[in-house]
């Protein structure tokens, strides 16, 4: 019976997986907001009915790919801090997990538009879909949060108008961490992904033709202005 169970297992992972990524063949083909159980079956040669047995929706196919693209991503800049010289500092980890992240989005554009593009209509993430969005910004928040407690961080000015928004922030995201840090920190994560978006997107075509230079600058700077001082 065991047995049976594992190889009954084994054949759901194996079919999920060819699910998805079907779907994500339509994702680059026809965008998200055309993406079809029935086309996936169809090109699986699966009924529909056996195909909701795995994803009773749409909006649950959909939410899958969007949390393996959030792991993903996340994963990339978990991998680039690790990756980074043991001797870095932490400006350099921010450049090594900002690049990380980057070139993650322009390896897998498609999958980076479906998480940070334009929503797809009629769809609400769930819950679910939280933790595998906070995973990058969490990266970021621990070299901040390692330079503050190492050699220190050269705090930014905070606005007096905005004090009651940043510690809201802080304790809900970096419990812990000066204020005019966390704010610092939510404005250059934002930073990052449109600097991202506008190359993922096009926006960058005919402008910046030395995309790693340009891309590898302006992420120092948004590390400088977090406060990071080497």
């Amino acid at each position: 019976m065991t047995s049976v169970q594992g190889a009954r297992a084994r054949a759901r992972v194996e079919i999920t997986a060819a699910i998805k990524d079907e779907a994500r063949k339509q994702l680059a083909a026809e965008g998200a907001a055309k993406l079809s159980l029935r086309a996936v079956a169809r090109e699986l040669g699966m009924v529909s009915s056996a195909l909701y047995r795995y994803f009773p929706s749409r909006d649950d196919l959909l939410t899958a790919l969007i949390v393996d693209a959030y792991d993903a991503i996340g994963a990339a800049a978990e991998e680039g801090l690790a990756a980074a010289e043991p001797d870095a500092g932490p400006l350099a980890r921010w450049v090594a997990v900002c690049t990380a992240v980057r070139r993650w989005a322009v390896a897998h554009p498609h999958e980076y538009a479906l998480i940070y593009g334009s929503p797809v209509p009629g769809y609400t993430a769930p819950s679910a879909t939280i933790e595998p969005a906070s995973r990058v910004g969490l990266v970021l928040i621990s070299v901040a949060r390692d330079a503050y407690r190492g050699d220190g961080v050269a705090l930014p000015p905070l606005a007096e108008e905005l004090r009651p928004e940043a510690h809201r922030l802080t304790a809900d995201i970096a419990p812990g961490l000066p204020p005019a840090l966390v704010v610092a920190l939510v404005s250059a994560w934002s930073q990052l992904f449109g600097l991202i978006s506008f190359e993922v997107f096009g926006q960058f075509n005919r402008v910046v033709e030395e995309r790693d230079v340009f891309f590898g600058h302006a992420v120092a700077r948004l590390g400088r202005d977090v406060g990071l001082m080497r």
